[in-house]
C-alpha cells in the first residue's frame, strides 16, 4: 500500500496535539494516555511521524466517502499493537497485489486460443466469444480502476488495469477476427486509451479536477445504464427482449449528474452519485455468477464445459482481495470480492462436484482452503485491533456502510 501521507508539522504543545488527535479521530482518550505528552522528560511512545501516520489511519470510513485516498476505519487500535497493525497493513496489500496473478492466469487461455486461431485462418471460431459481454467486463474494470486510483491503493489499481489490458486484448483480436464491429472497436479503443491516461494522471495528482469530473461523470452513466440492461437480458427469452431497462437506466444516470452539477443535490446526494459507478462496476461482475448459475439451472448439461482450474482460479484472486477490503472497511470492495469468492469460483466447484465432473479430493481441498483462508482473515483482523470477536469487525464494516447513505439525497 502507498505510504500514507504525512504532513508537515511546527513543533507545537504536548497537549495541543493530544487534543487534536482527540477532537479529529474521535477515538477514546483512555488509549492514549495524555501523560505521555505532557512533559519533555518522558519519552514519547511513538515518533512524531509514527503518531501522525496512526492518527491517519484510524480515521473514520463511510461508504459514500469510501473514494477518498486511504479512508481507513475508524477502531480501538492499541498503540502497543501499531506494528502488528502495520504488519497486516502490508500483509494484506502484498495479498491484494498477488491477485494479479490467478487473474492473468484465467484469461490469457483465452487470449493464446484467440491467437491460435487467427494464425490458422480460422476466424468463425472467435465468433463464439461475446463482444457484448466483453466490453460490459471491460467497462467494469475502467470503472472500479478509476474508484481505487481515486483512492490510492496501488495494488487494486494495478488489478484493474491488468483487467483493462487482457479484456481489450481479446476485444483487438475479436476486432481483427471481424467478430466485432470495427467502429465500436475504434469507439473501445478511444475510452480504453483515455481511461487508462486519465487514471494513470489522477493516481498521480496531475489531473485537472474538470476533466476528472466530466470522466467520473462518463463511466458513472455508462455504468448505471448497462448494468439493469445486462439483468434484464440474462433472463430472456422468458421475459421480453426489450431495450427498455437500460432506456430508463440511463435517463435516471443523467438526471442524477445534471442534478448534481446544477447544486440541486445535498452534500450526501452528491457523495452518493459519487459511489454510483463503483457500485455499478461491484454489481455487474457480481451478476456474473447469477448469470452463470441461472444457465446452470436451465442447461445442467453445460456444466460440463466449466473449467475447474477456471473456477478455482476465480475463488483464489476474487478471495486475495478479502483481507485487504475487510482492513481498510470497505464494503463494496469486500462485498464484490466475498460474492464472487463464494458464488461465482467455489459454487460452480460445487456443481461441478455434484454433477462428477471434479474428484472428492479437488473439492475438499478447495472447501477446507477457501473456509481456512476467510477465518484466518477475520481472525488475524479481530487481533490487529484488539477486540475480542469478528462480530465487532464485521458490525463496523456493516453498520459504517448504512449510516452512510442519507434518507433524502434531494434538497
Amino acid at each position: 500500500m502507498i505510504d500514507s501521507l504525512i504532513l508537515p508539522m511546527a513543533s507545537i504543545a504536548a497537549n495541543a496535539q493530544f487534543s487534536l488527535c482527540s477532537r479529529n479521530c474521535g477515538f477514546p482518550k483512555r488509549l492514549v494516555p495524555s501523560k505521555c505528552f505532557s512533559s519533555s522528560k518522558n519519552k514519547l511512545p511513538l515518533s512524531q511521524h509514527s503518531f501522525l501516520q496512526l492518527r491517519h489511519r484510524v480515521c473514520p470510513i463511510r461508504a459514500l466517502e469510501s473514494d477518498v485516498p486511504h479512508p481507513l476505519h475508524k477502531g480501538s487500535v492499541d498503540f502497543k499493537r501499531s506494528k502488528d497493525y502495520e504488519q497486516w497493513d502490508s500483509l494484506t496489500s502484498a495479498f491484494s497485489g498477488a491477485a494479479n496473478i490467478p487473474f492473468l492466469l484465467l484469461q490469457l487461455p483465452q487470449i493464446i486460443l484467440n491467437a491460435r486461431n487467427l494464425l490458422a485462418g480460422n476466424k468463425t471460431a472467435l465468433l463464439a466469444v461475446p463482444w457484448l459481454g466483453m466490453c460490459t467486463g471491460l467497462l467494469g474494470n475502467l470503472s472500479l480502476l478509476s474508484y481505487f486510483a481515486k483512492k490510492k491503493e496501488k495494488e487494486a489499481v494495478v488489478v484493474q488495469a491488468l483487467g483493462v489490458v487482457s479484456t481489450y486484448v481479446v476485444i483487438a483480436q475479436l476486432a481483427v477476427a471481424e467478430a466485432m464491429p470495427f467502429p465500436y472497436f475504434m469507439a473501445t479503443s478511444v475510452v480504453v486509451g483515455s481511461g487508462l491516461v486519465l487514471n494513470f494522471l489522477n493516481y498521480y495528482d496531475m489531473l485537472n479536477t474538470t476533466i476528472w469530473q466530466f470522466w467520473e461523470d462518463f463511466i458513472t452513466v455508462g455504468g448505471l445504464s448497462v448494468l439493469p440492461q445486462i439483468m434484464w437480458s440474462t433472463f430472456v427469452p422468458y421475459i421480453p427482449n426489450s431495450i427498455l431497462p437500460g432506456a430508463v437506466a440511463f435517463f435516471l444516470a443523467v438526471a442524477a449528474v445534471t442534478m448534481k452539477h446544477m447544486g440541486k443535490l445535498s452534500e450526501k446526494g452528491v457523495k452518493f452519485v459519487g459511489a454510483i459507478s463503483g457500485w455499478t462496476a461491484t454489481l455487474l461482475f457480481m451478476w456474473m455468477p447469477v448469470s452463470q448459475m441461472w444457465t446452470n439451472f436451465l442447461n445442467p448439461d453445460n456444466i460440463k464445459g466449466l473449467s475447474a482450474i477456471s473456477m478455482l482460479l476465480a475463488m483464489i484472486g476474487n478471495g486475495l482481495m478479502i483481507p485487504r477490503a475487510l482492513f481498510i472497511r470497505d464494503f463494496m470492495w469486500f462485498t464484490g470480492s466475498t460474492w464472487a469468492t463464494l458464488f461465482y469460483g467455489y459454487a460452480n466447484i460445487v456443481c461441478l462436484y455434484f454433477f462428477n465432473s471434479i474428484g472428492r479430493e479437488f473439492f475438499f481441498a478447495a472447501t477446507v482452503g477457501l473456509i481456512s483462508w476467510l477465518g484466518m482473515a477475520l481472525w488475524r483482523d479481530t487481533v490487529v485491533h484488539g477486540y475480542e470477536s469478528p462480530i465487532r469487525t464485521l458490525k463496523e464494516l456493516v453498520f459504517g456502510f448504512l449510516k452512510s447513505y442519507p434518507k433524502w439525497i434531494v434538497v
